[in-house]
């Protein structure tokens, strides 16, 4: 089963190692990149996509998005996580080429009035595109097969803010919109990346498996494996990514929960994902929201596997 796809994205290493895995595994057609600001300014995040095409070989469209959030200053990004070229300073060159002319939302309207029904859209950086491209066309829910996010923190605390993780806080407002619409959303939040480590071993055998990719990946996740051991008493890093590609591929991997969800808007709160599992409220603030599903579990242990095995194909 093929599974036709967008992918959303602000890379970013382990955006770099989700598009990877989607580039390699043989059941996922990306029929396109969809830049956003996120971890870097959006014409980064367009110049770094082409230079991932180009170095998998893969003659896509890659599109320019929206550069700051819905409501509020421009973004600071996170240098400090990626990097200054947001691949881990390896100075990796940039490819040569330029992004398509539509904008990131205007690419997802077409492609999902092309193939209606049959296009799952996956996010894995802040979510303006998709709340611009639901502007665009209001129907576009009707079109799409499904949304599955990088984003959020159902019932775990989170990476920018106690309460929020950072491609929500991003741009909250879009969230709110995107997570209002209605289509068969699920989230994939820090309560399942956080609970599966990587450690750099890891990366060693992505790079024995696949040297030009997984090279690639291990060059760049040093910087990034320095900034997520720093409290640790051993190297660690995530990939935050890549886990709703792996759901596409092997959703018996991971645990669901279904449940209203809200995202909040307000200063203190920014960006925190509030979901209202069965019979815990009667509160229609609740019960009128929309519903999703919010992935809590998955196994690590098959689901490290799975990543080597696509990597080397």
């Amino acid at each position: 089963m093929s599974h036709k796809i967008i992918l959303d994205t602000d890379p970013g290493i382990d955006d770099a190692m989700a598009i990877f895995f989607a580039f390699q595994h043989p059941e996922i057609d990306v029929l396109g990149l969809t830049t956003v600001f996120g971890n870097v300014p959006v014409d980064m995040a367009a110049k770094n996509a082409i230079t991932l095409c180009d170095l998998a070989k893969q003659s896509i469209p890659v599109c320019k998005g929206v550069a700051r959030p819905w409501v509020g200053p421009e973004s600071t990004y996170a240098h400090f996580v990626h990097g200054d070229d947001g691949f881990g300073n390896i100075d990796y060159p940039a490819a040569k080429g330029e992004p398509d002319p539509r904008s990131s939302a205007q690419f997802i309207v077409d492609m999902a009035r092309q193939y209606p029904g049959e296009i799952t859209l996956v996010a894995i950086g802040p979510l303006g595109n998709l709340a611009l491209a639901l502007r665009l066309e209001p129907d576009l829910p009707k079109l799409i097969k499904g949304v599955s996010i990088m984003g959020g923190a159902a019932f775990v605390g989170g990476n920018v803010t106690p309460v929020a993780e950072a491609n929500i806080w991003n741009d909250a407002y879009a969230a709110e919109i995107v997570f209002a619409a209605d289509w068969e959303l699920t989230m994939f939040g820090l309560d399942v990346t956080y609970a599966c480590p990587f450690s750099p071993d890891f990366l060693t055998q992505l790079k024995s498996v696949n040297p030009s990719l997984g090279g690639f990946v291990h060059d760049a996740a040093q910087f990034y494996t320095q900034f997520y051991s720093q409290n640790e008493e051993q190297d660690v890093c995530y990939f935050h990514d890549a886990m709703p590609l792996a759901h596409l591929i092997e959703p018996s991997l991971f645990e669901l929960k279904t449940g209203h969800a809200r995202v909040s808007t307000d200063p203190l709160n920014q960006g925190q994902t509030s979901i209202a599992l069965p019979n815990t409220t009667a509160s229609p603030d609740w019960l009128e929201a929309q519903t999703i599903k919010v992935a809590t579990k998955v196994n690590n242990q098959q689901l490290t596997q799975l990543y080597i095995d696509t990597y080397a194909l």
